[in-house]
């Protein structure tokens, strides 16, 4: 018990940061994951206007190149304006672009009100970060960032859950946007109430700096914030690790951000579900994905000295056979769900370590919000034309051609990973991680418990 009642101020402060920022990122996918539940749903109704499968790729790609494009604006403006400040504002504009969509009557409406919908929930995951940054040592990173990566999928899982359930209910579309707004409102709120933007806020003194990120400084008084724009791009772009880190997020977010939207519509398709239960089977690749997340931190540090390329090339291996297999028509409704989940179980835990601990690594506090900011924002631009070909694809050849596509993606993605892992990774154990941090003890019961 002692471990989950922390006793300093700044444990308790830790964890109550580490919480609200839980539930404050889960929040934000009941107005992400909403319409991928709603896609079939949207495709019966204006189908007759057009929206197919291939211009609700188009719609999602379209979200998804703002949401790539605000990563770096609100990374930077993260890192200048401190996280709390963004984080809120990312969900109060969230609300209002649902309900925008929601009350909709025509594709263009839709477009407009979900690129703007993802463009101001690009500043979630960057006040996260520095939130992160702010408050924890660096020699928490990976592990607080393993429990913080879990948000995304535990918001996904419960969103599409609980949207799926008012589907079976007999809540339109529409209902569900007005919903999945009302609660991030709410969450808002409370986060408001009860996070604080940093240590000194408080009057508490910040855990100790990275002394290895891009910004490190020798002097214990060097500011936590950039001195000018150019100071603070400069060091990522001479950075060869780094470069790499983009490459190997283009590819994995491209990957998972195709079948975090179209796997609801797959399963009603190909599995031949109804649209409740296809958005409630889905969760199955977020639930293996959070298993995938806990295991990954665990055999990284536990096993591989906190190297992180063999788990990235291995998983990018393992999706080759499983997307070939995804391609081959037929197979009744059990083999899809399989498949989904071992998607989700391979592909997950690599993807958080690279706007995570890995970000959190190169940016240190400094830099923190714009390292996973750029990360982010070149993966995003990977998933923009992965969104929009897969739906293109499944449109017009069919699924198993959208699937063999992702193959060759993972196989690229796979190259990049070796590249990384032989020339990057061959250095010395990272620093033991401290046992007194309260969110690590948290986290480390979670993962082998």
């Amino acid at each position: 018990m002692s471990k989950l009642l922390p006793g300093t101020p700044l444990q308790r402060w830790q964890f109550r940061t580490a919480a609200g920022l839980f539930v404050g990122y889960s929040a934000y996918y009941l107005c992400r994951s909403n319409l991928a539940v709603a896609a079939p749903l949207l495709i019966r109704e204006f189908g007759g206007r057009g929206l197919n499968k291939e211009v609700l790729g188009q719609l999602a790609s379209v979200g998804v190149l703002f949401y790539a494009l605000g990563k770096v604006f609100n990374g930077v403006l993260g890192d200048f304006l401190g996280g709390k400040k963004i984080f809120l504002l990312g969900m109060v504009g969230a609300v209002l672009a649902t309900v925008a969509f929601g009350l909709g009557q025509g594709v263009a409406v839709f477009f407009a009100a979900w690129a703007a919908n993802r463009l101001v929930q690009s500043m979630g995951w960057a006040g996260l970060v520095k939130l992160t940054a702010n408050w924890f040592s660096y020699r928490a990173y990976g592990r607080i960032m393993g429990l913080l990566s879990l948000s995304y999928l535990v918001g996904d899982i419960a969103a599409k859950l609980v949207l799926g359930q008012l589907l079976d209910l007999g809540l339109g579309w529409r209902g569900l946007f007005i919903a999945a707004a009302g609660v991030l409102a709410l969450v808002a709120l409370a986060n408001w109430l009860t996070l604080a933007a940093t240590p000194a806020s408080v009057g508490l003194e910040a855990p100790p700096a990275s002394p290895t990120s891009l910004f490190a400084s020798p002097d214990p008084a060097a500011a936590d914030q950039p001195t000018s724009l150019g100071t603070l791009l400069r060091p990522y772009f001479r950075s060869p690790s780094f470069l790499l880190m983009l490459g190997l997020s283009f590819g994995l977010t491209a990957l998972r951000e195709a079948f975090s939207f179209w796997v609801p519509t797959y399963l009603v398709e190909a599995a031949h579900l109804p649209e409740g239960a296809a958005s409630q089977y889905s969760a199955l690749y977020s639930g293996f994905g959070m298993v995938s997340i806990l295991g990954a931190g665990y055999i990284s540090d536990a096993w591989l000295r906190g190297q992180r390329g063999p788990l990235i090339l291995a998983a990018s291996v393992g999706l080759v056979p499983v997307l070939l297999l995804m391609s081959q028509p037929g197979g009744g409704s059990r083999w899809p769900l399989v498949f989904i989940s071992l998607a989700g179980l391979l592909l997950l835990g690599p993807y958080s370590f690279l706007a995570g601990a890995m970000s959190l690594d190169a940016g240190g506090r400094q830099g923190a919000a714009t390292a996973s900011g750029l990360v982010d924002a070149v993966g995003y631009a990977g998933a923009t034309g992965a969104l929009w070909l897969t739906g293109a694809l499944a449109e017009h050849q069919g699924w198993s051609a959208a699937f063999l596509a992702l193959a060759l993606l993972a196989a690229a993605t796979a190259v990049v990973a070796l590249v990384f892992y032989r020339t990057q990774e061959q250095r010395p154990s990272p620093a033991p991680v401290l046992a007194g941090e309260v969110v690590v003890d948290l986290y480390e019961k979670a993962g082998h418990n």
